[in-house]
């Protein structure tokens, strides 16, 4: 067969793409090796972050396989929850709020299964070799089943609770959210200065949310601030009438504002904890919706932002509001929507976090972390915890909790054996302790966190096949990004901590993110995301994966076409070497000669330091430094030297004996062919094309990916030869040099060639005359030196 003289790119990958399967089969007798990926939001299209760090994992896949192992490498999407709920209004130009639940449930569910295939189709063409054959859903029946057996379990362990309570809330999304939904966003705001009447005195509060005035219950000061000690014990009266007790408190930063402050239910974290500590009043100021309850008497209705306004106004003609200090401060805001986050007093499920944060602590310490430091970025989230972590979510669709409530104020559980249940739709088979049977249903679902946090379990089917999760938990590996260690990690973590007594996985690879190309984290809301669609079809998947390879793990790394390009010259420089090699192996039988030339007994040497550093780096899953260590050893040591150096010996067989012909041949058909096993997982589809062109009649093997990863061969390091081989490329380095200087051709002639050098060059003088074009060549023992 002849090699083409050009690499179809896109016919390639798309015909191996459709031939590779994955599936994983846990009957195999060979060692397995478990990946616990992360599923993305069904959100209508992979986006670049998704293709980034998803090549990044897909390289260690590839590399375990190679290794021997047999891969569970599991795929699924994250489909329930909020971002499938906005996809769908969008998509379908509806209100989850104005439909009936039912309807609403039923068309995300319909949507879901038609958006799915093409959504995972864009994997596919990236060539990630994950087993799409037993996909999941995080909405599906058994993932329901699992995440209800996984909140039963917390229950009878006495790790959940419900409770009515202040809590994190999303006036937008109109649902209560955990700490770790959190972003801090820089926000320009101001700073008012307020008067507050104490008798005949006149007290300055300095406030950004003079919205919040209707639900003062109290004003404290600092009990160090002397300003304010004769305070203690008095009342206030807010602008609106209503006087409130001043009390000292430790809190209350002296420096910020007036050094007063206004106590508010709820205006932040520390309002709650007053409002505990004094056992102060509860007013209900704004609704879930972001609207002023009639606590805002006159402002009732507005919303939260036009009550500011005209509060500040209506202070403003009174003479109450003395400055105006314009500021800008973080405001924490959901991160689905960018929302400032309200508190509301509601009822809650909670799994307990806070009474438990040395044990987790402890568990990510068994964690082999990758890079190292990420660890710290888990153990600095679980000491800044303040919050248990709220579960439950106000809204349609979701895992439903299985739970009914009794008017005499207690639960009814579902027992195991009824799960996937839906209480909207099924009846509890049972009454309460109390006997009455007239149960009302739980309406929220559930955090999509608490779903996700169970993908070791739902891969390794822990409610399906109990005895098999047990041999093969916890898994080898999880893959992903650094911004989910405080959610997808940490809750992960937790509940195999909590359920099981064990860490979930041995090792944890974070990837980082993919920047546009001024090093902004792309963004939809900012404008700059880069479809990856576009890129695969510009440029293939092998240069996009050539790209995500160039980045440390755990490195944010910006988007730059040049680094595709650079992909794709080396794939141009691949296959133009297997098209030199071709004609030169087509005759050759495979097998080895009897022995080894110098210069090849040279690159031979020089290989096993490559596969060395190379293995020990993807060991570590550090295939950045594997796929530079082998495209430098490819393009200089093979390329640019070797080839050069062996070129004469096959095009010229003639002038040389048998055996040293016979070891170009087989030293170039080695050396590729590891080229090739040492890019298989970074670069797929060429390495597999050239794989089945040049080498598949060798060893029959059907795949390059089914060939057994090079290990470097300490018997074939020859100090000896490498001693020859550097002198040589030192000689071929000074004679380009000269050329250039002198404006002649690589290939021009050399009369005359004299080398002065250590080491003995007489065993490859023809080789060096080859190379050089030099007609007389004169060598010479000591320092070295070239002359022409």
């Amino acid at each position: 067969m002849e090699f083409p003289k050009e690499y179809d790119r896109a016919g390639v990958e798309k015909k191996w793409q459709q031939q590779w399967t994955f599936v994983f089969d846990a009957r195999s007798s060979r060692p397995q090796f478990s990946i616990d990926t992360p599923p993305p939001t069904l959100s209508g299209r992979m986006h670049l972050g998704h293709a980034f760090s998803y090549s990044q994992g897909d390289f260690i896949a590839r590399y375990k396989r190679m290794r021997g192992f047999h891969v569970q490498y599991p795929f699924g999407t994250d489909d329930n929850g909020l971002p499938t709920e906005r996809m769908i209004e969008k998509l379908k130009n509806v209100k989850a709020t104005k439909m009936p639940r039912s309807e609403f449930i039923a068309l995300c569910n319909t949507e879901i299964a038609a958006l799915k295939p093409q959504f995972i189709q864009d994997w596919k063409n990236l060539a990630i070799s994950a087993d799409f054959a037993h996909s999941y859903s995080t909405i599906s029946p058994s993932v329901i089943r699992t995440s209800q057996t996984s909140f039963l379990d917390l229950c009878r362990k006495g790790f959940v609770y419900r409770q009515e309570s202040p809590t994190m809330w999303c006036t937008q999304c109109r649902t209560a959210i955990a700490q770790a939904e959190l972003d801090d966003v820089e926000m320009q705001s101001t700073f008012n200065d307020i008067i507050f009447k104490c008798g005949g005195k006149e007290l300055i509060i300095a406030t950004t949310r003079p919205e919040l005035i209707p639900a003062c219950v109290a004003v404290l000061y600092n009990p160090e601030d002397e300003r304010y000690k004769l305070l203690e014990g008095k009342f206030t009266t807010t602008p609106f009438g209503v006087e409130v007790p001043i009390y000292a408190d430790p809190a209350v930063d002296r420096e910020k504002g007036t050094g007063l402050v206004m106590c508010c239910t709820f205006g932040d974290q520390t309002d709650i904890a007053w409002w505990r500590k004094f056992n102060l009043p509860l007013k209900t100021l704004i609704n879930a919706n972001g609207t002023m309850t009639d606590t805002a008497g006159e402002y009732e209705g507005l919303t939260v932002n036009d009550a500011r306004k005209k509060i500040r106004e209506d202070l403003q003609s009174r003479n109450l509001l003395i400055r105006e200090t314009p500021i800008t401060h973080a405001v924490n805001v959901h991160e689905r929507c960018g929302t400032p986050i309200e508190f509301l007093k509601t009822q809650q499920w909670f799994v307990r976090v806070l009474d438990h944060k040395q044990e987790l602590l402890e568990a990510g310490q068994r964690i082999r972390w990758h890079p190292e430091h990420m660890g710290t970025r888990y153990a600095h989230w679980v000491q800044g915890l303040q919050w248990d972590w709220c579960i439950s979510r106000q809204r349609p669709f979701g895992v439903p909790f299985p739970v009914w409530h009794c008017k005499c104020g207690k639960s009814v559980f579902a027992d195991d054996a009824q799960l996937p249940v839906d209480p909207l739709h099924d009846a509890p088979g049972k009454s309460c302790k109390c006997g009455n049977t007239d149960l009302v249903p739980e309406t929220d679902v559930m955090d999509t966190w608490a779903t996700s946090s169970l993908t070791p379990q739902i891969v390794l089917e822990w409610t399906e096949n109990y005895h098999e999760f047990v041999h093969h938990f916890p898994m080898s590996l999880r893959l992903q990004a650094h911004d989910i260690i405080r959610t997808w990690a940490f809750y992960t973590i937790l509940k195999s901590w909590y359920h099981h007594k064990q860490i979930p996985w041995k090792d944890i690879a974070i990837s980082g993110h993919a920047l546009d190309p001024r090093g902004k984290k792309m963004s939809k809301s900012k404008g700059n995301v880069i479809d990856p669609v576009e890129v695969l079809h510009k440029h293939g998947a092998d240069a996009l994966r050539f790209w995500a390879a160039s980045s440390k793990l755990g490195e944010d790394v910006p988007f730059q076409e040049k680094e595709l390009v650079a992909g794709k010259r080396l794939m141009t420089k691949l296959w133009n070497a297997a098209r030199f090699a071709a004609p030169h192996l087509a005759p050759y039988d495979g097998k080895p000669p009897q022995s080894l030339h110098p210069l090849d007994a040279w690159i031979l040497s020089k290989l096993q330091h490559v596969l060395r550093e190379s293995t020990i780096a993807f060991e570590q899953y550090d295939y950045s430094r594997t796929k530079s260590e082998t495209e430098k050893f490819f393009w200089h040591v093979f390329c640019d030297n070797y080839l050069e150096l062996a070129k004469d010996r096959l095009y010229n067989a003639k002038s040389y004996d048998a055996d040293a012909v016979r070891s170009a041949q087989f030293m170039v058909a080695s050396v590729l062919l590891t080229m090739l096993k040492m890019l298989a997982p970074i670069l797929p589809h060429i390495t597999e094309e050239i794989y089945h062109l040049l080498f598949v009649r060798f060893g029959g093997v059907p795949s390059v990916h089914e060939l057994t990863w090079p290990i470097a061969d300490q018997r074939s390091i020859n100090p000896a030869a490498e001693a020859v081989g550097d002198a040589v490329v030192e000689i071929l380095i000074a004679v380009r040099k000269h050329k250039s200087e002198k404006g002649l051709a690589l290939n021009a002639p050399l009369e005359q060639l004299a080398i002065t050098c250590s080491t003995d060059l007489s065993l490859v003088q023809a080789d060096l005359k080859a190379a050089t074009g030099a007609v007389q060549l004169v060598l010479s023992k000591g320092e070295f030196k070239v002359e022409f």
